[in-house]
């Protein structure tokens, strides 16, 4: 019985292939993730074009940068050319080691002739290679640098080969174990050359396994773990979210919001050790000084106020100011306090968007408006209750005051910019307020300001002309993108108004999937989902790309009756390549399901833009749901008809009565049926929409 011998790789041969392998493992997918497109909506989305600098605007652009380096993964992409480094150089001495080992010596491969041959062909083969390499025939060729001793060796190894496949114990090992000596011992090849395993290198192997087993391996796997369990849904500390579900009520403002945001956990990286509470008595006296515009500067009211004031001194309290003052555009005169303010408020971004998520949960319409508009002013750096035209470069609060003069209610930026050109340079432009140049600015960004005007909204179901209960309902916003101070906006073409459903046998159209060609059919162009500019938020230090909210609302319960859509790209441009409006009718689906009772039901449509204030639309709209019966008597009726003459029933009927009469009507019956993927149009529901209302207020 043979034994079993283990070698290891003592000429490096099989250890590159192991490297290569286990480097290619890991390096390969790492790759794709570096190169695969962001899915980041602003990754790629276009920028509203001005020369406007807030002040400050180079702390600003430090942290934009610090975040886009974040964004790009370097360490990733660092390790993946490190990986492929390895496998080149893995590759590299596989190619050379190839070259250095010596092959196996193999009578078949010397005599060129196939293992399968049998001895009468050996023979016939060796005979004709004899006469050609014979020392007394052939002469050696001065070109290839043969010599007498190449020849006469060459012809040593065919007479061996030949010798060695002509003796039949030979060629019986051969074909049976694959050896000219017979059965040989099972060899095993560990790929690990062999000074790893030498004598007295067996402690360091042990060292290195117990470092990246019993250390390494737990660590990543802990951290990972931690990572995934530390952080909620919305990428902010589980800790930060108790703590704004404690903060939680029904009756909850835009400020007691800020006030609620100022106890996430994440502040406590931005303002560790003594920044915590350096120069808070400074930020204080100065959002808390009297304001000319408001009653303070940071734009507190007495509430809020009260509130900052009974926190203790430290994180939280620091985190809260510094909110203010970003929220009301406060110089703090000190780098460290004015760079602070600017890195709170994408934090504090992120755990608005952590208490929107706990407000839908609760279902209550008042605190999800209140965080949705929370989340524009942090955004625009805008205090709640501020005039929206402070949005735009180069106003301040006195300015936009003036230009508001005695009216109580906020004038909206489309409002403004839709004041007559006389009229509305004559309040915007001299001595303390714009010059010329400054309102042209102005003008020259709201006129790119992707604002969603409304022109028709409505419920359908897919391929049926009645809603009946339980069935899958779709709400179709239809709108265009008018930015404020647009001329020369074209009518509504009723057509656009419209839902045409999709054939019944455009599986690709039902199923919202790109249309494949027919044979022979050239293949349609791919159509990419069109991205809005990034928000316009010059105060912001971070790239945002806009969402638009639509949902629908119980006035008399005051309860979110279906939940938020969130819509990021549209179907169609909304600039052209001038950067001019196209003013394109997009459409907006959501889908919900019906109530299981047959009635009318009024809800208020939201459509929320979480990037701009004043931007949102409300309107009321009525939900007709017909009994199921009813619906069914009413389209059977509807589609008593003859048989088409191109049909088969059709030509039977004029082979009956000679074309002349026609058979008795026939009911087609139909059975109802609910589609669950796309929508079909619903005239009849036309009636039911209404102009829209930028009026954000609660029901």
């Amino acid at each position: 019985m043979s034994g079993t011998d283990y070698s290891y790789d003592e000429q490096g041969q099989f250890f590159p292939f192991f490297v290569l392998t286990v480097v290619g493992i890991i390096t390969i997918p790492l790759t794709y993730n570096v190169l695969k497109p962001s899915s980041d909506p602003g990754a790629t989305a276009p920028r509203i074009k001005t020369d406007f600098r807030p002040e400050h605007a180079d702390l600003i652009d430090v942290q934009r940068k610090a975040q886009r380096r974040k964004e790009r993964k370097l360490k990733r992409i660092l390790a993946a050319v490190a990986g492929w480094a390895i496998m080149a150089f893995m590759a590299y001495l596989i190619y050379v080691t190839a070259r250095t080992i010596p092959k196996i010596w193999n009578p078949y491969d010397i005599l060129g002739i196939s293992d399968s041959a049998t001895e009468k062909q050996i023979k016939s083969h060796y005979k004709r290679l004899s006469l050609k390499f014979h020392p007394d025939k052939i002469r050696p060729d001065p070109a290839k640098n043969e010599t007498v001793e190449m020849l006469n060796d060459y012809f040593v190894e065919l007479t061996k080969a030949y010798k060695a496949l002509t003796d039949e114990e030979i060629r019986n090992n051969y074909i049976q174990f694959g050896h000219p000596d017979g059965k040989q011992s099972f060899s095993i090849g560990i790929a690990l050359p062999q000074f790893i395993i030498s004598e007295g290198n067996g402690k360091y192997v042990i060292l290195v396994y117990a470092v990246l087993l019993g250390v390494l391996l737990p660590y990543m796997v802990g951290s990972w773990w931690y990572g995934t369990q530390r952080m909620s849904k919305e990428k902010v500390l589980i800790e930060s979210a108790n703590n704004l579900f404690r903060e939680y009520e029904e009756g909850i403002s835009e400020g007691e919001i800020i006030t609620a945001v100022s106890t996430g956990v994440e502040f406590r990286q931005v303002l560790k050790g003594d920044k915590a509470e350096s120069g808070l008595n400074k930020l204080e006296s100065r959002i808390l000084a009297e304001g000319t515009a408001t009653p303070l500067v940071g734009g507190l009211s007495v509430k809020d106020r009260t509130k900052l004031e009974d926190l203790d001194e430290g994180v939280r309290r620091k985190a809260l100011a510094l909110l203010w003052a970003y929220l009301g555009r406060v110089e703090l005169d000190d780098a460290d306090l004015n760079q602070a303010k600017i890195e709170v408020a994408p934090i504090a971004h992120a755990l608005n968007s952590s208490f929107t998520a706990i407000s839908l949960a609760f279902g209550v319409t008042a605190p999800i408006l209140a965080s949705y508009r929370t989340a524009q002013n942090l955004m625009q750096a805008l205090p709640p209750g501020a005039s929206p035209l402070l949005q735009l470069p180069h106003i301040t609060p006195d300015i936009a005051k003036a230009i508001q003069g005695d009216s109580k209610t906020p004038l909206l930026v489309q409002q403004w910019t839709n004041l007559s050109e006389g009229h509305r340079k004559r309040i915007s432009v001299g001595k303390g307020l714009l010059t010329e140049a400054q309102y042209q600015t102005v003008m020259s960004v709201a006129r790119q300001l992707p604002r969603l005007q409304v022109e028709k909204t409505f419920f359908k179901v897919t391929g049926e002309k009645f809603i009946i209960p339980s069935s899958l309902v779709s709400l179709v916003v239809k709108g265009r993108f008018i930015p404020p101070g647009s001329n020369n906006i074209p009518q509504v073409n009723e057509l656009d108004l419209e839902d045409v459903d999709a054939d019944e046998d455009d599986l690709d159209a039902i199923l919202n999937r790109p249309r494949r060609a027919a044979k022979g059919e050239k293949a349609p162009e791919e159509v990419k989902p069109v991205q809005p500019p990034l928000a316009y938020a010059p105060y912001f230090a971070r790239d945002y790309s806009p969402r638009w909210h639509v949902f629908l609302t119980d006035s008399k319960q005051g309860k979110i009756a279906v939940p938020p859509f969130t819509f990021t790209t549209f179907d169609k441009p909304i600039f052209d390549e001038s950067g001019k409006p196209t003013f394109n009718m997009q459409t907006l689906k959501a889908q919900f399901q019906a109530p299981p009772q047959a009635g009318e039901y009024t809800f208020v449509m939201h459509l929320i833009c979480d990037s701009y204030v004043g931007f949102d639309a409300k309107m009321e709209i009525t939900l007709v749901v017909d009994e199921a019966s009813k619906a069914v008597e009413i389209e059977a009726e509807d589609e008593i008809s003859e048989p088409d003459e191109d049909s088969l029933a059709g030509q039977m009927n004029a082979l009956k009565t000679g074309g002349i009469s026609s058979p008795p009507p026939q009911r087609k019956k139909k059975k109802v049926e609910v589609s669950s993927d796309d929508e079909s149009n619903t005239d009849e529901e036309a009636d039911d929409t209404s102009e829209t209302d930028t009026d954000t207020d609660e029901e």
